[in-house]
């Protein structure tokens, strides 16, 4: 597999581990909004190129037709063997963005629902687009946040940002008392990471044995989902649940060890050969 980099501090996590296999690497500049790489990279085979950093870069692997790439994932959210699963699934909406002033009651009268401008959602793009972080934000912020957009002209929004057309799904705010980040390469959980603790961000590797067993159970419930993705998974009060899924290319290490994850990719390379 040719592997070809972003300089972040998560990829520069990837090269060591890279390093430490001994499997080479090329480190590349994104122009912003172009999504050209500088230096170019001189591809060997097209088949067998990965890259890693900013969610973007799928741009720059689609114009150069360069697989696997960046491993795009479908909305998690749509997939019927983890509806019952999900976390933030019971109750929620979905909506474009272009529609939440006349969806969202903002204590100004309007809107279809009674929602009030301190009621609280969990907001995030349906897509895997980066466009918005999920995060719980009150109706108001919601709301501002889509008239700053409606207010923009279409050739003002940056790629990869909030549009007017972007589908969101807002669900009512769950406690977690852990979640944990996994990494799945052709089925198979490789490594994992826990990342929250109560309120704390704490960054640990592995998994508890119970939450490890649930993520293989959803991983192998709907097999085939992409090539390597990555799932998040929480305990609360109610039990295990699936927080979202998020594709590999882009998301964030914590404390995972790479080095599994680095060779089970390198492999798909290998059998693309």
């Amino acid at each position: 597999m040719q592997w070809v980099l972003q300089p972040l501090e998560d990829t520069q996590k990837l090269a060591a581990a890279l390093t430490a296999l001994g499997l080479p690497f090329t480190w590349h500049k994104v122009i912003p909004f172009v999504g050209d790489l500088v230096p170019e990279p001189t591809i060997r085979d097209p088949h067998a190129v990965v890259l890693f950093g900013a969610y973007a870069l799928w741009r720059y692997a689609e114009r150069r037709r360069l697989r696997p790439g960046v491993f795009k994932i479908r909305p998690f959210v749509h997939e019927p063997a983890w509806q019952a699963s999900l976390l933030n699934g019971p109750g929620a909406r979905f909506m474009r963005l272009d529609e939440v002033p006349g969806r969202l009651t903002g204590g100004d009268g309007e809107g279809d629902g009674d929602d009030g401008p301190d009621d609280a959602w969990f907001v995030r793009p349906v897509d895997d687009s980066k466009a918005l972080p999920g995060g719980v934000r009150t109706v108001a912020e919601i709301r501002a946040m889509a008239v700053r957009v409606l207010a923009l002209d279409p050739g003002e929004i940056p790629d990869g940002t909030l549009r007017p057309d972007t589908a969101l799904m807002l669900t009512p705010p769950a406690r977690i008392a852990q979640e944990w980040r996994v990494w799945v390469v052709e089925d198979r959980i490789v490594t994992a990471s826990l990342y929250r603790q109560g309120r704390r961000v704490v960054y640990r590797p592995g998994i508890d044995a119970d939450a490890r067993a649930f993520a293989e159970t959803l991983v192998a419930a709907n097999p085939g989902y992409a090539p390597a993705y990555v799932m998040d998974v929480c305990r609360t009060a109610a039990g295990l649940r699936l927080v979202e899924t998020n594709c590999v290319n882009a998301a964030g290490f914590y404390a995972a060890d790479l080095i599994p994850l680095a060779a089970a990719i390198d492999a798909l390379g290998l059998a693309a050969a």
